[in-house]
């Protein structure tokens, strides 16, 4: 009988978010997810609530987060289309103050910026080429962090290296003040922020992660 609660998660057919889903659905937790098209989700357990929708319609997240204790927020969107990070933290944010849910964990691109920051050269010259490459997409990204920090909510932002699809080496190297490496496996993602439903260690904080 699960008596762990449910989680909502955004993002559940991504490269991350697909393993996400299977990784709460094992720690057993009952899973919500939001998709536009709920054919591609793969995991058929009965345990995985589907809503149909958009991750940037307030309606949409309001549905997503009925009745769950946590949110996970995978999210991505193709590059040429114009960036939504910013403007769906912002929507999930003021759900879950109405609502009375506290713990958001979401993801974000090493490259990001965040108060506390020890990057090394190299570190700061990749953020540099990632806010010149993708200027509109970073300028959101950073967006969102700036909405995080003046939020009241129980967050935590994972800053990301190049995910990688492979089996997950299982050594997950953490930083709050560099990022401790160049690749990640997406396995290895899923169960860091699984682990983050529970651990304070993060909380209101960015960590970067690493294989």
């Amino acid at each position: 009988m699960n008596n762990k609660g449910k989680v909502a998660v955004i993002g559940a057919t991504g490269k991350v978010g697909r393993y996400l889903v299977d990784q709460a659905l094992e720690r057993g937790y009952i899973v919500r997810v939001l998709l536009r098209d709920p054919n591609k989700l793969q995991n058929k357990d009965g345990r995985v609530e589907v809503i149909k929708g958009d991750a940037t319609d307030v309606g949409s997240i309001q549905s997503l987060l009925g009745g769950c204790h946590t949110v996970i927020n995978a999210v991505g969107h193709p590059l040429k289309e114009k960036p939504i990070y910013s403007t769906v933290t912002t929507h999930i944010l003021e759900i879950m103050k109405k609502a009375g849910i506290k713990r958001y964990i979401t993801v974000t691109g090493g490259a990001v910026n965040a108060s506390g920051d020890r990057k090394d050269l190299v570190s700061k010259v990749a953020s540099r080429i990632m806010g010149w490459t993708y200027r509109d997409m970073m300028s959101d990204k950073q967006k969102e962090v700036d909405i995080l920090m003046n939020s009241e909510i129980d967050w935590t932002l994972v800053r990301l290296p190049f995910i990688e699809e492979k089996p997950a080496p299982g050594q997950i190297k953490v930083s709050l003040e560099c990022i401790p490496g160049t690749k990640i496996s997406n396995r290895d993602i899923a169960t860091f922020l699984v682990d983050q439903i529970t651990e304070q260690k993060y909380s209101k904080k960015a960590p970067f992660i690493a294989n």
